[in-house]
């Protein structure tokens, strides 16, 4: 059972006085912010290159109230999901944003009436630095920026075009129940982060009255959740269109000036890679003794007799050890997470599943965690502050305008720390300790390559089928998953019915494109944490990478530490060290 929030101790809980310290100075800011929007309205229709730096610096002024209160409301509102004052604050933010985007649509239109040589000009010039990669974005997306008038019409409609990924999420962590399953005798109460754990149950029929339990709850539902994934797409679809682009997947790749060559080169690899993929699941049917393996049973450690559980102090120990080859000032900072009260750990009532690291500019930044004493969670918090310490060190070395760093680059720092962090742990294992964390080794390249990159292949599937005339359905959606399914995880595994509708509580799904992200992050990871650990003085470079934030496109902001996804080697190697761990964990 969640603990109720007034249970956790302080320590546990994270402090958000660098955003606010009191409800008082948030109404403030919120007033004054909303007040601000007047005087950008003095701009409007007026634009030349004497004044539009004054024009952007204000725009920044507000975008950069307006996300500190943001952040807050919504760090507010996923303490407890279900606290209706909370749900009205962020709600209140959503129609402020709504309006700040609306005021401030004219200027990306403007702009791009100049001709490219203006622009390149007032991007030369010392008071438009900070916003000489806005100034380059507008010179290249000129083609797909519309006029003043369509620009404002679409900043007013993304006041419920978002809608689709909260109406989810309400579902998602708000109003499903999933009821009670028996565990050792015990009725127990089924929540996201308790059916991770049962996932990892040593009993089968456990897990199985897990997972079915955990399903039928999305199956009661899954025509309003197909309903809502349909519209999230048909959004996509239509902006896309309505910008120019010939696809969604087009839009979403021109967006960070991702080439095609490194969106095929991991599908290929992918593809390559999968009959080791099938090899592992086979081995894992065996070496679990199974007479058959199911889906559920996918998560369960390989070795029975070992398990890394600890409370969440030495797990936080173990994490700042492992990455000691990011050097004393990385250390240094990991101590003032803990101390200075980043991380929010309990899971409790009504609290957002999952985990994530967020803040601003102004800010620290904050972690989300639901710790169970799992190998996953102890994984989670070297995950997470990877997340964090990139944005520390981009809002360090950047301006506020260039700090934000694309999320293509989002998942790199985070699974470089997940990577030192089994190295390190493998470094001194031995027998079922090392037999383990091979598997979890394995089971990172599972989930983070071949699984994401098969839920980006349903994606790239959802889209397509919208943009070719054809209506999205639960049964088609769900036949397309179990196709999927089938072609990356082989016949190792029974493919359980329920599995095909998998597809209806992934949140990332709204968020169009994303996921295939996770994938390159990892290939990239491993490729740099390997460097990381044989290589003197490449820390430089990858703190190069680290402090980059949004000055850079982000393979230019890759190539800082030497990693080039547009050719083949660096996937090349990722699917080595998947094949190597394989063969030492069969030799095992």
């Amino acid at each position: 059972m969640a603990l109720k929030r007034e249970e956790v101790a302080e320590s546990r809980k994270w402090d958000l006085s660098s955003l606010f310290t009191s409800e008082r100075e948030y109404e403030e800011s919120l007033t004054a912010t909303a007040e601000k929007l007047k005087e950008i309205a003095v701009y409007k229709g007026k634009l030349d290159e004497t004044n539009s730096a004054e024009c952007l610096k204000l725009s920044s002024d507000i975008g950069r109230a307006l996300e500190r209160l943001y952040v807050y409301a919504n760090l507010r509102k996923d303490e407890n999901t279900a606290d209706a004052e909370a749900q009205a604050r962020a709600e209140k933010i959503n129609i402020l944003a709504a309006k700040c985007s609306s005021a401030t649509s004219f200027i990306s239109a403007e702009l791009a009436g100049f001709p490219a040589s203006k622009l390149r000009r007032m991007a030369s010039r010392a008071e438009y630095e900070p916003f000489s990669v806005l100034l380059n974005d507008v010179i290249r997306e000129k083609k797909h920026i519309l006029s003043v008038k369509e620009e404002k019409i679409m900043s007013e409609i993304s006041a419920f075009t978002g809608d689709f990924r909260n109406i989810f999420m309400m579902f998602d962590n708000a109003d499903i129940k999933f009821g009670k399953v028996r565990v050792d005798g015990e009725d127990t109460e089924l929540t996201h982060g308790v059916y991770s754990v049962l996932l990892q149950h040593p009993s089968q029929e456990v897990r199985r009255n897990a997972f079915e339990t955990y399903y039928a709850s999305y199956r009661a539902g899954i025509n309003t959740v197909a309903a809502t994934y349909a519209g999230s797409v048909k959004k996509d679809c239509t902006v896309s269109a309505l910008r120019g682009f010939s696809s969604a997947l087009a839009r979403a790749l021109y967006a960070d000036d991702i080439k095609k060559s490194v969106y095929d080169n991991l599908i290929s690899a992918v593809h390559d890679a999968t009959p080791s993929v099938h090899d592992y699941i086979r081995y894992r049917k065996k070496a679990l003794g199974l007479e058959e393996l199911h889906m559920y049973d996918l998560y369960v450690p390989i070795t029975e007799d070992f398990r890394l559980e600890m409370d969440y102090d030495d797990a936080y120990e173990l994490v700042k050890k492992a990455l000691a080859p990011l050097g004393e000032e990385y250390g240094d900072l990991l101590d003032r997470a803990r101390k200075e009260r980043w991380i929010d750990v309990e899971e409790t009532v009504n609290k957002r599943s999952g985990a994530y690291s967020w803040g601003m500019y102004d800010s620290n930044p904050y972690v989300l965690l639901n710790y169970k004493k799992t190998a996953h969670d102890v994984f989670t918090i070297a995950h997470e502050l990877g997340h964090s310490m990139h944005s520390y060190y981009s809002r360090k070395n950047q301006c506020y305008e260039k700090a934000d760093y694309s999320i293509f680059v989002a998942e790199i720092a985070s699974t470089v720390n997940e990577v030192l962090l089994l190295k390190y742990l493998i470094s001194s294992a031995d027998g079922k300790a090392r037999k383990y964390l091979l598997s979890y080794y394995l089971d990172m390249f599972r989930t983070t390559v071949f699984r994401q990159t098969m839920f980006a292949e349903f994606e790239k599937f959802a889209h397509e089928l919208y943009e070719s005339g054809s209506p999205l359905t639960a049964e088609n959606m769900s036949a397309e998953y179990m196709r999927l399914n089938r072609s990356y995880y082989g016949d190792g595994v029974i493919h359980d019915d329920d599995i095909a509708i998998e597809w209806s509580r992934i949140p990332h799904f709204y968020n169009a494109f994303y996921v295939y992200k996770y994938a390159t992050g990892m290939i990239s990871a491993v490729n740099i944490a390997d460097r990381l650990l044989r290589e003197e003085g490449y820390i430089d470079k990858y703190k190069a990478f680290l402090s980059a934030g949004g000055s850079l496109y982000p393979l230019p902001t890759l190539a800082l530490a030497e990693v080039d996804l547009s050719k083949k080697a660096p996937f090349a190697f990722a699917m080595r060290e998947f094949r190597d761990a394989l063969r030492e964990m069969k030799k095992s």
